[in-house]
């Protein structure tokens, strides 16, 4: 996918038909007769993983671009392959001018080393001279506000000081593409705020930024454009507004989940289960004796016609493990829109213990949740508890008041 939009002014870098992908090692062989005879037998003890696929696009002089995906999508790998840290296994990266990358914190810090040493090595490894740093020193000691600390040993740094004086290299090193992966989220509140201010001077100048993040709101205040990676493509790319739109509708269910959804949410409000109680007798009780037997009774409305096939009540015992569930109904029969109340008459064979009702639906597969926890009750007795097992069958029978619809 390459974007279409004119732009005149020149290319800083151009990405064509890049594809990278890894080996990632499924098994260890122990020796070398192992080696071989995995050999033999065709197994290779890795898989391939495809992390970037066809990738292709432009980001032209003075533009701040933004790249956003969710975690695994391939943002990390694509910078660095533009930072030349890894080479693509297909496909071409062309940089125009000195590309300056901040990607990963303690890339090319040593912490053996002083804060003034790592200056030093990290603007070696960018490609400066040491006549170089030597003028560009005291402006970056001054932004990473660590001048009573540049004779420590890295090491003794925190976290937020290490990212302070890496940004602070990065930015300083007065490069004609800076790379920043995730800057923002690192670093206190004051750091953050020197980094926006930053931002905001780089779109002034119209340096060239190259910025992947997780925050839209980044996104739709600093970037020209930006992309839209998914599983390794591009999905998008262009107005920062539309991809940021895009980025938060990936977090969100496909359609048809959605619908299924809303269809399960129309079925369970049509149900509306008031009271669920135990009685024994005609009074409410929670507290039973074992053998006694005893009366379920739930309260419901009904704004249509369901089933009663569909209705159910699930009983739990303390651990959790289901002991009996009964629906409404045996058969398609409609229960009718309204007020109903169902009378589940069971012979207790339940063994001691605490208990727990449930009402549900079961719909296409799915037991959806009309009522939880909606009742409780114990069990008295002395022996040990073993698990209940109760034939709907012939325990338990059912009457719905008013009489179902048929």
């Amino acid at each position: 996918m390459i974007d279409k939009r004119i732009d005149t002014r020149p290319v800083a870098l151009r990405v064509e038909h890049v594809s990278k992908r890894f080996k990632l090692p499924t098994e260890r062989a122990g020796s070398l007769k192992n080696m071989l005879f995995n050999w033999i037998r065709g197994i290779r003890g890795y898989r391939i993983q495809e992390v970037l696929n066809d990738i292709s696009f432009e980001i032209r002089q003075g533009e701040f671009f933004g790249i956003v995906g969710k975690n695994g999508s391939g943002k990390s790998t694509l910078l660095k392959l533009i930072s030349q840290i890894y080479k693509p296994n297909a496909g071409t990266i062309t940089v125009n001018g000195k590309l300056v990358p901040f990607i990963e914190l303690g890339v090319g810090f040593n912490p053996e080393l002083t804060g003034r040493e790592n200056v030093y090595l990290n603007g070696a490894m960018l490609g400066f001279s040491n006549e170089e740093i030597d003028a560009l020193y005291d402006d970056i000691v001054d932004f990473a506000e660590l001048g009573d600390f540049m004779e420590q040993k890295l090491k003794n740094y925190s976290s937020g000081m290490q990212v302070r004086l890496a940004f602070s290299v990065a930015i300083k090193s007065k490069g004609d593409i800076l790379v920043l992966d995730e800057v923002l989220a690192v670093g206190d509140e004051a750091f953050q705020k020197k980094c926006q201010n930053y931002f905001f001077e780089a779109k002034r100048n119209k340096k060239t930024v190259i910025l992947v993040t997780h925050s839209m709101p980044d996104v739709r205040r600093y970037c020209d454009r930006a992309m839209l990676i998914q599983d390794g493509r591009i999905a998008k790319i262009g107005d920062p507004d539309e991809i940021a739109d895009a980025y938060s509708d990936s977090f969100l269910p496909p359609r048809e989940v959605v619908e299924a959804q809303q269809e399960q949410a129309k079925i369970r409000n049509a149900v509306t289960v008031n009271t669920v109680e135990t009685l024994v007798g005609d009074e409410p009780q929670k507290f039973l004796s074992e053998q006694e037997d005893f009366s379920i009774v739930v309260d419901f409305d009904s704004d249509r016609a369901v089933p009663l096939s569909q209705l159910f009540i699930d009983v739990y015992d303390g651990r959790n493990v289901p002991v009996l569930s009964v629906s409404f109904g045996n058969d398609d029969t409609q229960l009718q829109a309204g007020h109903h109340t169902a009378v589940f008459e069971v012979d207790n064979v339940l063994a001691f213990g605490d208990f727990r009702i449930n009402a549900a639906l079961q719909n296409d597969n799915e037991r959806i949740l009309l009522a939880e926890n909606a009742c409780r009750f114990h069990i008295k007795g002395t022996a040990t508890p073993v698990m209940s097992v109760v034939n709907p069958d012939t325990s338990v029978r059912v009457h719905i008041d008013p009489p179902r619809h048929e």
